[in-house]
């Protein structure tokens, strides 16, 4: 059930330290963080990847963020992109707001000519999204059960994806 008053927009610089905040109590008590997260959304900001950066807004408090950067492709495969980190303040988390600022990101990777997205996450959770594991491509480290691929045109590249070295930042 989404929020009647929620509302995902782009990311302006007047958003940054609440973007960082709620990313900061969105991975706070996840066991499989590193809590790095909002470190990799500056690395990515100050390296003008962040392709796609999105805020859900309710109240017009700052409660969710989304972002996608441009991945690599050993195959030499273009315009792929990486979803994540996406987080939602724990308060508000089951609402729907990760589901919607996913849809909106996807869209506009789409309205983009994106030919795909990848992203490491939960096994059962962006499946719901179109996202599957495949044969085929990895992500060097990354056990196959987590790392996930949704094409836009049908073709899936093959080999190695590299996430921006923004991924790196801690």
């Amino acid at each position: 059930m989404a929020l009647k008053n929620l509302l995902i927009r782009d990311e302006k610089s007047t958003d940054y330290s609440a973007i960082s905040e709620v990313t900061i109590s969105a991975f706070e008590k996840m066991e499989i963080s590193n809590h790095t997260e909002q470190f990799i959304i500056e690395a990515l900001r100050s390296a003008k990847a962040l392709t796609v950066s999105l805020v859900a807004e309710v109240d017009a408090r700052i409660v969710g963020h989304i972002s996608f950067s441009p991945v690599t492709m050993s195959d030499g495969t273009k315009d792929w992109y990486g979803l994540g980190p996406v987080s939602v303040h724990p308060e508000f988390q089951r609402q729907g707001i990760g589901k919607e600022l996913i849809r909106e990101g996807l869209s506009r990777l789409n309205d983009l000519k994106a030919k795909g997205c990848c992203l490491v996450g939960h096994p059962q959770y962006y499946r719901k999204f179109g996202f599957e594991n495949v044969d085929g491509l990895i992500h060097e480290g990354v056990p196959p059960e987590v790392f996930f691929v949704l094409s836009f045109d049908g073709n899936i590249p093959q080999g190695h994806v590299v996430f921006h070295e923004g991924f790196n930042a801690n």
